[in-house]
C-alpha cells in the first residue's frame, strides 16, 4: 500500500538495486486512509512493503532511518522529513506500529539485521549507521546488531518531527526529545478505535437486560423489554462515554493511579445521570436498588473500557498492566453482577 515509484537506484557505494522512491508530501488518499484506520477500518491491512525506500535524492552519505511497515508510522516519518534526502528502512512488523511491535519483538534485532542484509544496505551507504526510533529501543539490542551485521544503532528521538533538529545537532538529542508526551490531542487520537470496538460486547448487554426486564416486569413482555432495553442502552452509552472518552481526556487530573480507579469519578457521575433519566418512580428500597444497580453497571463497564487504554498510554508498564488486570477484572465483574442483581430485584412486582 505504497504511493511511491519503484526504481533502480545506484549509490556511489556501488550498489544497484530496486528501491521505492517516495515523497514527503501526503496525498488526499493518505489522509483518508489515516482517518479510516483511526476508526478501525482496514487496520491490519494498512501497511507498506518492507524494504528500502528513497526519500528525495539520498546518496551514499545520507542517513538511514528505520521504521515499521504500519503505513501510519511510515507516513508520519516521511511527512516529518519534508525537504530532506534520506534512506528509509522499513521492517516487517505485521502492520504494527514501532512501539507496540518493539514490545512484541517484531520490531527487533533479528528483523533489523535481516532487513539490512536483505536490501544490501552496505551497497547504498558509505557509513555503517542506522537511526532507530527511541520507542523501538526495547526490541533492538544495539551491540547485537553491530556484532551480527556491522551497523551501529543510533537511537533517535521519540517524535519523528524532532529528527531534523536531532540530525542537525550531530545526532544528539536534548532531554525534550527523549520524553514521550501524552497530550490531550494524543489521547483523543486513540479514542475512535475504542468507540468502534466497544459496541461488539456492549450490544449483548443491552439485549440481556432488555430480555430480563421483559421477564421480570408486570404486563406485556415486549413493552417491558423495550423499556428495559432503553434503560440498558442509556447505561452502556454512559459507560462508553465515561470509560472511552472522559477518562482518557481527563486522565492527568483524575484521582488514582490505575485506569480503573481514574474511571470511577466519570463513571459515577454518568451513572447518576442515568439514574435521573431512567430510574422509575418506585418507592423505598426498589428505587434505591435500581439506582445503585444502574450506577454499579455504568461504573464497572466504564472501568473495563478505560483499561483498554493501558496499551496506548505512557502511564503504565507491562507489569503494571498485568497487575491492574489481575486486580481490576474481578472487581469489575463482581460489581457488574451485583449491579445487575440489584436492578433485577428493583423490577420485581412482589
Amino acid at each position: 500500500m505504497s504511493n511511491g515509484q519503484c526504481c533502480r537506484t545506484s549509490s556511489s557505494a556501488g550498489s544497484s538495486a530496486a528501491v521505492i522512491r517516495v515523497s514527503a508530501g501526503l496525498t488526499v488518499a493518505d489522509r483518508i486512509g489515516a482517518f479510516r484506520v483511526r476508526w478501525g477500518i482496514g487496520r491490519m491491512r494498512y501497511r507498506v512493503e518492507p524494504g528500502l525506500y528513497a526519500l528525495g535524492s539520498p546518496d551514499a552519505d545520507s542517513e538511514v532511518l528505520v521504521t515499521a511497515n504500519y503505513k501510519l508510522s511510515f507516513d508520519t516519518l516521511r511527512s516529518a522529513l519534508n525537504g530532506g534526502d534520506y534512506w528509509i528502512l522499513v521492517l516487517d512488523t505485521n502492520a504494527v506500529n514501532v512501539w507496540c511491535a518493539a514490545g512484541k519483538g517484531t520490531f527487533g534485532t533479528a528483523e533489523l539485521v535481516r532487513r539490512i542484509e536483505t536490501v544490501g544496505l552496505t551497497g547504498f551507504v558509505n557509513h555503517r549507521r542506522v537511526i532507530v526510533p527511541q520507542l523501538g529501543a526495547p526490541g533492538v539490542a544495539a551491540h547485537l546488531v553491530r556484532e551480527q551485521c556491522g551497523f551501529k544503532v543510533v537511537y533517535g528521538p521519540v517524535k519523528a518531527s524532532d529528527i531534523p533538529p536531532f540530525l542537525k545537532a550531530g545526532r544528539r538529542a536534548d532531554p525534550s526529545m527523549r520524553k514521550k508526551t501524552f497530550t490531550l490531542g494524543e489521547r483523543l487520537a486513540v479514542v475512535p478505535i475504542e468507540l468502534v470496538a466497544a459496541p461488539k460486547f456492549l450490544a449483548p448487554v443491552v439485549l440481556l437486560i432488555g430480555a430480563i426486564g421483559g421477564l421480570t416486569g408486570s404486563g406485556d413482555f415486549l413493552e417491558n423489554a423495550v423499556k428495559s432495553g432503553l434503560t440498558a442502552l442509556f447505561a452502556v452509552l454512559a459507560a462508553l462515554l465515561a470509560g472511552a472518552v472522559l477518562t482518557p481526556a481527563l486522565l492527568p487530573i483524575l484521582p488514582g493511579r490505575s485506569f480503573s480507579a481514574k474511571s470511577l469519578l466519570p463513571g459515577i457521575a454518568l451513572g447518576v445521570a442515568v439514574v435521573i433519566l431512567r430510574a422509575g418512580a418506585r418507592d423505598g428500597w426498589r428505587f434505591l436498588a435500581e439506582s445503585a444497580g444502574l450506577m454499579m453497571i455504568v461504573a464497572s463497564l466504564g472501568a473495563f473500557l478505560a483499561m483498554n487504554f493501558t496499551g496506548a498510554s505512557t502511564y503504565t508498564s507491562p507489569s503494571g498492566v498485568k497487575k491492574e488486570m489481575k486486580l481490576g477484572l474481578p472487581l469489575q465483574a463482581g460489581a457488574a453482577v451485583v449491579g445487575l442483581a440489584l436492578w433485577i430485584a428493583s423490577q420485581s412486582t412482589g
